[in-house]
């Protein structure tokens, strides 16, 4: 998808007006498209990620769109590149409302097969990066200022069979979701989470494409009958950032269709007939699916 073209949005012109956000692991995927979406609606926002290249061409596509954004260079596994990134987006933006916590990565492996470097470089990045990012935020601005966190979780409430790694830092994040929004909404901070199903994203194409297959397969096991969209994951945490979700935190939304209800008593059926919601025009008409 281009990081150029419109994007469809459900929410009112200008409703984080004066507001600044910044979205870690914001230059491609899922963590662009919330990005693009809170820029449409007037935030400042930051998008913060390891690859200088990829930032500043999401930078680029959504100052064509008359969106204010910047790049910051973010590895989160690095406690100085998390204290100095989340200063320079202060800087920038002169202050931090927002916080999308996407920053993840991992691999499919048996847990048979998972080496102990790949085990803690999956659980740095997405459980204790997280984490500290959130720390750092709040010590940085939030404590005073207070402000609305949404961390992007997974699908993993049957377990996650071929992905141990990310399931179990994932369920941790879940947690620790719960944890930080008792802890800090003496603050005026609000904490939750997004927790998408199976999603035709980016990041699909680092998968062997012999997995492909198998991906597509699992992801009709919900009552859409599909892959989730970009769009529609976008929607949830911009809705969870909003003040339409001021009496919300410390919980988690799935955006995954139903597949986290599975039963085996009433299995999903037929095509599928829920729409479906993304940026495409024709898509978004005749229902159709990539």
């Amino acid at each position: 998808m281009s990081t150029t073209s419109s994007i469809q949005t459900i929410f009112r012109d200008h409703l984080f007006a004066g507001k600044s956000a910044l979205i870690t692991g914001g230059g491609t995927g899922i963590g662009l498209r919330c990005a693009r979406e809170l820029a449409r609606l007037g935030a400042k926002v930051v998008l913060a990620g390891r690859t200088r290249e990829k930032l500043e061409q999401a930078v680029a596509g959504i100052s064509e769109q008359g969106g204010e954004a910047h790049a910051v260079v973010c590895n989160i596994r690095e406690a100085e590149d998390i204290e100095s990134g989340i200063a320079e987006s202060i800087r920038l933006m002169g202050g931090l409302d927002l916080l999308v916590n996407n920053a993840g990565g991992q691999f499919p492996s048996p847990a048979e097969d998972i080496p102990r470097k790949g085990w803690n470089a999956v659980i740095d990045t997405n459980l204790t990066g997280t984490f500290f990012t959130t720390q750092e935020a709040f010590r940085q601005h939030m404590r005073s200022h207070g402000g609305a966190v949404v961390n992007i979780i997974a699908d993993m409430w049957q377990g996650f069979p071929m992905m141990a790694h990310t399931g179990a830092a994932r369920a941790g994040v879940d947690n620790l979701t719960k944890t930080l929004a008792n802890e800090w909404g003496r603050h005026g901070i609000r904490i939750n989470a997004v927790a998408p199903g199976i999603i035709e994203t980016s990041g699909l194409e680092r998968y062997d494409p012999m997995v492909r297959p198998f991906i597509e397969e699992a992801a009709k096991n919900n009552q859409t009958r599909r892959m989730g969209t970009e769009a529609e994951v976008a929607a949830a945490v911009t809705f969870l950032l909003s003040p339409a979700a001021s009496y919300i935190t410390g919980v988690t939304l799935r955006v995954d269709g139903g597949q986290s209800i599975f039963h085996p008593l009433c299995p999903p059926q037929g095509d599928g007939k829920m729409p479906v919601f993304e940026d495409t025009f024709d898509r978004v008409q005749d229902g159709s699916v990539p």
